[in-house]
């Protein structure tokens, strides 16, 4: 296919825009897919997105279209919308000349529209205004029009209007993508040089590669050379992202594709890595992506400890599916082996649970996340910790910083003091407040991470009745007053609860954990006391009662000292019970730490 004719674009948008809806669209119009299918979000492939209504992985497709007599090649990329999986959309950006900025008619540009769409500046990508749901009954397109033109510099002819649920405006659209979008500008007599966007792992045929080829061509019989590694394959196989994977002889320059070619090892095929020829390399690799940056991190354990080689394995073949994932051996003396993983965020973290499970059938457990401290030591010493387990003595300790984050929040007018409220519980500092249109205020703070991992995005939307939105990035490591919380049962520390906080919130944070652990954790013959402490210092305590049983039930009558000398008895063996006696800690308690009320 001539270069002319390929355009490979993406789209970018907050999340439930529609999307996925458009994607259907599109796909229906180019005929890739029956119209009377009545299919929903054929791109979001994983029954969790499909339960979740929302897209966690990036995909790729290409459509066939004709316009004005000639064949026309349309690739897309879909791209997910929450904060958390911004690294796929960035995947997605790199790999293409164009983007759609889809926004929904009543909802107006939201928060991470607006960090997209930066990221597509930077990429010096072609953007086209889309304006979505013109149908709906609150649909505000004029204000979202003129938000448009404002943003973008652009006029209202430019802007396309469109319902992708009921199919309005596709037609146009597509003509625009074909006008307006550049093609490929790829050297098809260079030597062959391609970007591997994303790769899935087959356990029949190794490694699959999905490749954006920028210069020169491959073909079936190839030998390529991934130039990380150095490392050689034959292409045993090649062809096109459709619907299904379609086989073909050759990629050419400015085409999107798949590559088979027996590779085994999953760390041979690093996404934002180049591939090339052995026979005729490329000079110089591309650029790829930049590294993904962790800003949670949790502990990962399997439920059963047989099962830590399956998880060890398994979480080498979901790195290939999911690069921002990164991950390194643990051991917890309540947990046994598993592995310390960092996590863009929250949902993150979520999604990637129930991926290990419903995909690799491995059960797992995940302790209390933390996100990374910059501890500075009195001996000048500066040591970087993300486990409240690696936590030096605080005697030891000059003081700490934690990162602080740049959080912008737009909502409508009437929720602005619910917001403030929010934030400042948070320990936010406001820094900027902008009106983007007469009902919308964009609120710009800096606060620290620590604070919105938990459940901030939740209580924003509670407190907004689901009209804000979220978007964060890192700013820098600020001084603050961090303390590390042990968690104590029955005297033992349990390092698989402890967790790092603020001095402010640690008394509130440890009271709601120890009354959460007395729910869950089963009476004894003895009592339990569940205690926070911050060093030798203890800051909370709940206590489980112990289970009773009735001694004196024996007794017909007679006197009362004999039923206290049962009594003392028993006294005596509960204390001599406790001094030697273990708690069983249920899994439960683990996942109660999770939900424990962190605000």
């Amino acid at each position: 296919m001539d270069q002319d004719r390929i355009r490979n674009f993406c789209i970018i948008a907050h999340i439930d825009h529609g999307k996925s809806t458009l994607a259907d669209r599109l796909l229906e119009e180019t005929g890739m897919i029956d119209r009377k299918m009545g299919a929903l979000q054929v791109l979001d492939s994983m029954d969790l997105e499909k339960e979740r209504g929302i897209t966690i992985k990036s995909h790729a497709v290409r459509m066939d279209w004709e316009y004005n007599g000639e064949k026309h090649v349309l690739n897309l990329i879909d791209t997910p919308g929450h904060v958390d999986f911004s690294y796929e959309v960035s995947r997605s950006l790199a790999s293409c000349e164009g983007a759609l900025l889809l926004v929904d008619a009543s909802q107006g540009i939201e928060a991470q529209t607006m960090s997209n769409l930066y990221l597509a500046m930077e990429n010096n990508l072609e953007i086209i205004p889309v304006i979505n749901k013109i149908d709906i009954q609150n649909a505000d397109i004029e204000t979202v029009e003129a938000d448009l033109m404002d943003i973008l510099g652009t006029d209202s002819s430019h802007i396309y209007k469109i319902s992708a649920k009921m199919g309005l405006g596709i037609d146009d659209l597509l003509k625009g993508i074909v006008d307006v979008l550049p093609c490929p500008c790829g050297k098809p007599k260079s030597p062959p040089k391609g970007l591997i966007f994303d790769s899935q792992y087959d356990k029949y045929r190794g490694v699959v590669i999905f490749v954006r080829v920028y210069d020169g061509s491959f073909s079936k019989g190839d030998r390529i050379s991934i130039m990380s590694t150095g490392k050689e394959y034959e292409i045993e196989e090649l062809g096109f992202l459709q619907i299904v994977k379609v086989k073909c002889s050759l990629l050419n320059t400015g085409e999107v594709g798949y590559i088979i070619a027996n590779i085994k090892e999953v760390a041979d095929a690093r996404v934002g890595d180049t591939v090339t020829l052995s026979s005729n390399p490329c000079e110089k690799a591309l650029p790829g992506y930049q590294e993904p940056k962790p800003m949670v991190y949790s502990g990962i354990f399997p439920i059963n400890n047989d099962d830590y080689e399956n998880l060890r394995d398994s979480l080498a073949k979901y790195k290939l599916n999911d690069a921002s994932l990164v991950y390194e051996p643990e051991n917890s003396l309540a947990l046994g082996f598993g592995f310390r993983c960092g996590f863009l965020g929250m949902l993150h973290l979520e999604i990637v649970k129930e991926r290990l499970l419903r995909e690799y059938g491995v059960p797992i457990i995940s302790t209390t996340p933390s996100v990374k401290f910059l501890v500075n030591l009195i001996k000048g010493e500066q040591l970087v910790i993300y486990n409240p387990a690696q936590m030096p003595d605080p005697v030891n300790i000059d003081y700490i910083e934690e990162p602080i984050m740049k959080t912008e929040i737009i909502v409508p007018e009437e929720f602005i003091g619910n917001v403030m409220k929010l934030v400042l519980d948070r320990r936010g500092i406001q820094k900027n407040i902008q009106y983007i249109d007469p009902k919308r205020v964009e609120l710009t703070y800096e606060m620290p991470l620590i604070e919105i991992i938990f459940d901030f995005y939740d209580k924003l939307k509670s407190v907004s009745r689901g009209y804000a939105s979220l978007d964060y990035s890192f700013l820098e490591f600020r001084r603050s007053d961090i303390v590390k919380v042990d968690i104590l049962i029955n005297g033992e520390k349990v390092d698989a609860m402890s967790f790092i906080g603020h001095a402010t919130k640690a008394y509130s944070w440890s009271k709601s954990i120890t009354e959460t652990l007395t729910d869950v954790i089963p009476k004894h013959l003895f009592k339990i006391a569940i205690q926070a402490s911050i060093g030798s210092k203890i800051i909370a305590r709940s206590t489980i009662t112990a289970m009773r049983k009735n001694v004196t039930a024996k007794c017909y009558g007679g006197d009362v000292t004999r039923k206290r000398k049962l009594l003392e008895k028993q006294k005596e063996g509960k204390r001599r019970m406790k001094d030697i006696g273990s708690v069983a800690v249920p899994q439960e308690a683990f996942l109660a730490v999770l939900k424990a009320d962190k605000s």
